[in-house]
């Protein structure tokens, strides 16, 4: 089908959204008629994508989601955006073609992952871990001097006109260059900055894009604004060299995050009756133990404060295991499903904590934790809302009295300790708060 025909397509996402801008730039080529659908009353996100009219045409209830006048309905961006290409865009020859696969596999397989690791945390959407961070940077070095030697001699990644490749390359690469790409890190690769800013000054770009401006000064992972509806940070990160564990649990509460569908933050949605209204009330004041957690030593007080006031008739204690860990490949996209999760839980926070693990490596990791929810059930069933993610997970519930949960509340509350029933060593902590 020609794109450019009498057809008209709608493209669901959630707004400045990088992996939607690869098919509006790709339109913009193709003059392909695309209606973006990133606000009320066509899209909200966080609802629209959850219905079942919506997961029947995209089981993943992902976005961006794409559907044509005519029925014809894709996910995954990439295969979005080469549907709204045109043969410029794709390549005219299969030798072409196959280059621009080449770099829009690139893109997603060199360049996504450190840019990930690395410029999450700034906008506060991941835990900042400093040896991931340095390693993503070493990495994307290489990935930059990759680039920088085959634009050498290059205006653009093929041919001598914009493509697909660079629209891939170049959307993947909005953020770094927007949030820690200094003048002194790209300095080495100019061939790459002049490349990239070719691009998005380009009219079709721009129309999208709008003016992209080029980062002054890396932005640094303890710098991310608060979640809107979060309170002020009371106190800052511990002192350099602290605990890691301590410094890492100081951080912002999840921030808005416009750089994978996961993350994104979910849109205000119409109040809904308490799930806990039934409930009597309990003596237990999660938001005090909360700040203890967050503010004060996790040993010496929290975990302290939280068994002298826990009440077991009001709250239960359960522990939560990833049923899939075969599954599980980048560290960074295990963390992903884990805030993932904590994001579609947003309503839970009030009476719910949990302390959530990823233990293992890159395709040899697993993630447990510890939850303590209002009542004496899995809260999870309370709310239409809540149902997403919980049945990828084995739950036990703990006997708060039991020896074996002492031991596992102290370790998954600290981030530290033996871990005798997990066989892989800690690799990073979230907290659900």
């Amino acid at each position: 089908v020609p794109v450019s025909g009498h057809f008209s397509f709608t493209l669901y996402t959630y707004p400045e959204n990088w992996r939607s801008f690869k098919a509006q730039i790709a339109a913009q080529y193709s003059g392909a008629r695309l209606k973006v659908a990133s606000s009320a009353p066509a899209f909200t996100f966080g609802q629209t994508n959850r219905t079942p009219a919506f997961l029947n045409n995209f089981p993943l209830g992902k976005v961006p989601a794409f559907q044509g006048d005519d029925g014809f309905c894709l996910f995954e961006s990439n295969a979005i955006a080469h549907y709204l290409s045109n043969e410029a865009l794709r390549g005219s020859s299969p030798q072409a073609q196959s280059q621009v696969l080449q770099w829009v596999s690139f893109a997603d397989a060199e360049i996504i992952p450190p840019a990930s690791t690395w410029v999450f945390p700034t906008l506060g959407i991941m835990q900042f871990n400093k040896q991931a961070t340095e390693q993503a940077k070493e990495e994307m070095k290489k990935v930059l001097s990759v680039l920088n030697h085959h634009l050498n001699t290059r205006t653009f990644l093929v041919g001598e006109r914009v493509s697909l490749a660079d629209i891939s390359v170049a959307c993947s690469m909005i953020w770094l260059y927007k949030q820690v790409l200094e003048p002194s890190f790209r300095q080495p690769f100019p061939n790459v900055t002049r490349w990239f800013q070719t691009c998005v000054n380009q009219p079709q770009f721009k129309t999208v894009l709008g003016e992209v401006k080029l980062c002054d000064k890396m932005a640094q992972f303890d710098h991310a604004p608060p979640k809107k509806d979060a309170p002020p940070k009371k106190e800052k990160a511990g002192k350099e060299g602290g605990k890691p564990q301590e410094k890492k649990k100081k951080e912002a509460a999840p921030a808005e995050e416009e750089m994978d569908e996961c993350e994104a933050a979910l849109a205000s949605e119409p109040k809904t009756k308490d799930p806990f209204a039934h409930l009597p009330k309990s003596a237990f004041v999660m938001d005090e133990f909360k700040r203890k957690y967050s503010n004060e030593d996790t040993l010496t007080v929290a975990v302290p404060h939280f068994w002298e006031h826990f009440d077991k008739e009001g709250y239960s204690i359960w522990y939560g295991e990833y049923k899939f860990p075969e599954e599980l490949t980048m560290t960074f996209m295990s963390c992903n499903l884990i805030m993932g999760m904590f994001q579609r839980l947003d309503k839970l926070r009030k009476n719910g904590f949990a302390s959530v693990i990823l233990f293992g490596g890159n395709n040899d990791s697993s993630i447990s934790g510890i939850w303590i929810f209002r009542g004496q059930d899995l809260a999870f069933t309370l709310s239409d809302d809540w149902q997403i993610d919980y049945e990828s997970y084995a739950w036990r519930k703990l006997d708060p009295d039991s020896d074996e949960t002492k031991t596992m509340v102290k370790e998954y509350f600290a981030w530290e300790g033996e871990f005798k029933h997990v066989g892989k060593p800690f690799s990073q902590g979230k907290c659900f708060k």
